[in-house]
């Protein structure tokens, strides 16, 4: 499971602040934890500050990777905030994200191809969102088609169903996961992922809806998400799924889990 570390975005609350007055402190603080709790990547997202995005960008890619080892995930939908942080990347990112929008595909994948950067592509076209599981599953295809035909390798694309809130339509949870399954069956060297919390956004105790979408997703052939990995019990129940779903040769990732008191919750 490939686990993308989401708390270092300025729409979080005191983190614009942060980015703004070049707390390095506090965001390698937040970098660090992040690490230290198993991520793969750690995001790093910018997009508030739309006047200084480009340098707060690189500024963030500089000092995040002072201090950590795990490689980052470029997120922003401005391209000069993507290339200004893929050219002070230390090693192979995660860029957040492409689409099968015309013109953002040409231009995103130039810039991908440019610093041979990892992918997530989300499953949306020129036509909007995706309002079904059939709209998420097309467009998933054509973009993996497309990216594959330029010589993107599988194991470097990661497909997003795009994870609406299932308070705005109760049937979107279900679109997702089937979505999910047949993407995952048709194209098993690619990689899912997706923003977990947005599926409870605008409901209370959203951490019981994040959890159990994480289990139910992972059931279908989800293998990366986006998530908080300081919640000590969604990272729990992902070592736990990992097990029972046949990914963890020998239990050994539980085992160590379990020494280490990470599965105490």
């Amino acid at each position: 499971m490939i686990v993308i570390g989401e708390l270092i975005n300025t729409s979080r609350e005191g983190l614009e602040e942060a980015v703004k007055n070049r707390d390095v402190e506090f965001i390698q603080n937040l970098a660090k934890k992040q690490e230290e709790a198993g991520v793969d990547y750690i995001d790093v997202n910018c997009g508030t500050l739309f006047k200084e995005e480009v340098e707060a960008m690189k500024w963030l890619v500089n000092i995040v990777q002072e201090v950590v080892d795990v490689p980052l995930c470029i997120d922003s939908p401005n391209l000069k905030a993507l290339k200004g942080g893929l050219e002070v990347h230390k090693g192979k990112a995660l860029v957040n994200s492409i689409s099968a929008e015309k013109k953002r595909f040409k231009e995103t994948l130039k810039i991908i191809k440019e610093y041979d950067a990892r992918v997530i592509a989300l499953t949306m076209d020129d036509e909007g969102m995706p309002k079904s599981a059939e709209d998420r599953i097309r467009v998933g295809k054509k973009l993996i088609e497309d990216l594959t035909a330029a010589e993107i390798a599988e194991d470097d694309i990661f497909i997003d169903p795009i994870i609406n809130p299932i308070g705005t339509d109760q049937q979107v949870g279900q679109y997702i996961l089937h979505a999910i399954e047949e993407l995952s069956r048709e194209y098993q060297d690619i990689h899912i992922t997706g923003g977990l919390s947005n599926i409870s956004h605008g409901l209370p105790q959203r951490h019981l809806l994040n959890r159990t979408f994480l289990i139910l997703a992972m059931s279908k052939g989800l293998d990366s998400a986006i998530i908080d990995p300081l919640d000590p019990k969604i990272m729990a129940l992902l070592t736990a799924a990992n097990t029972l779903l046949g990914n963890d040769q020998y239990c050994t990732d539980y085992i160590q889990a379990s020494k280490s008191g990470n599965l105490d919750i």
